[in-house]
């Protein structure tokens, strides 16, 4: 993969994998409504079809990256997510249950293919793809749940203050992958050619990566400010944990951008 649709295409499936994760692998089950479900369930379906057609756009025809099995992955995990959606609507919760937490180790099997198409060791690359992962999942469920409270008032605190201690954790292994990703100069390939299609200053020598760790820095801010406002007793103070997931969502995603332009060879 190359330009910039291919590091969309890598932070699509990142939140994508992230967002399932932390869905089934949480007792979200048994504290929320099924809606909410439906809502995050929908949200990750899009994500991993955007995926697909994204790393689709970036094929690169002269490379022999796995670019071919991470698209079919992709298309996978929408597949096996929609089908659980269905089931679920069909009142077979359990059965629904089931089939969305097997589609966890699917999605980590989708990273691990996108690892494949990256400049670096498969290691190191699948350990970057995993970390982002959770960085932009925390993210995305946390925003989404914090919606969910609006609709469901009774909703005890103990979901979304856990989402923050997950935000707050991702973002030292967000730092970790931005760190060995190295700051070092880019190439003449292909990286060079996103990093200029993104942004004129993401080609200059190690900016890209030194934006990843500034925006990876704030992200660590706003989540510290989220657990404070946490702590309130009031209704109020879950919205304001919630305005402060949209500005995570933002500077989550600008260091995931800034960081995946060094990724692609």
């Amino acid at each position: 993969m190359r330009g910039p649709a291919g590091v969309m295409a890598l932070v699509l499936a990142e939140t994508a994998a992230g967002g399932a994760a932390f869905l089934f692998l949480t007792p979200l089950w048994r504290e929320v409504r099924p809606g909410f479900f439906y809502l995050t369930g929908a949200t990750v379906l899009v994500l991993a079809l955007g995926a697909a057609g994204s790393a689709n756009a970036a094929l690169d025809p002269a490379a022999s990256g796995g670019a071919g099995g991470a698209i079919a992955l992709s298309i996978a995990l929408a597949g096996a997510t929609f089908v659980w959606l269905v089931v679920m609507r069909l009142h077979l919760r359990t059965v629904a249950r089931v089939l969305g937490i097997a589609t966890v180790p699917l999605a980590v099997a989708v990273l691990f293919a996108f690892a494949g198409t990256g400049d670096e060791s498969t290691g190191l690359a699948f350990f970057q793809m995993l970390a982002g992962a959770a960085f932009t999942g925390a993210v995305l469920d946390g925003l989404l749940l914090g919606h969910w409270y609006l609709t469901d008032r009774k909703l005890p605190r103990r979901p979304i203050d856990r989402m923050a201690w997950a935000l707050i954790a991702s973002v030292g292994a967000e730092a970790l992958a931005v760190i060995l990703g190295g700051f070092g100069a880019f190439g003449t390939g292909t990286a060079s050619s996103a990093g200029s299609s993104l942004s004129p200053i993401l080609t200059l020598a190690g900016v890209s990566s030194w934006i990843a760790i500034g925006m990876v820095g704030t992200t660590a801010l706003i989540a510290v400010f989220i657990k404070a406002t946490l702590r309130g007793t009031r209704a109020s103070a879950v919205q304001s944990a919630t305005g402060f997931f949209y500005l995570a969502v933002i500077t989550a995603f600008t260091a995931e951008l800034a960081a995946k332009v060094r990724f692609l060879p």
